[in-house]
């Protein structure tokens, strides 16, 4: 997910994405432990697109105060 499609969604929605590639990632990591994966890459990808929606919250967090 793109930094610009991120900014065009609501906060409400960031939340539930972050939730939803939380539970990705776990999903993710629990398959890989018990076989590798085709492609080990998804891990910091899914990593990466969490990082990418908190700063999103975190600064808008930080604009409203």
């Amino acid at each position: 997910m793109k930094t610009s499609e991120i900014k065009d969604l609501t906060t409400e929605e960031i939340k539930e994405k972050v939730n939803a590639e939380r539970a990705a990632l776990t999903k993710l990591r629990l398959n890989h432990a018990v076989s590798p994966l085709e492609n080990p890459m998804q891990i910091r990808a899914t990593r990466k697109n969490i990082a990418r929606l908190l700063t999103e919250l975190r600064k808008r967090e930080l604009t409203v105060k």
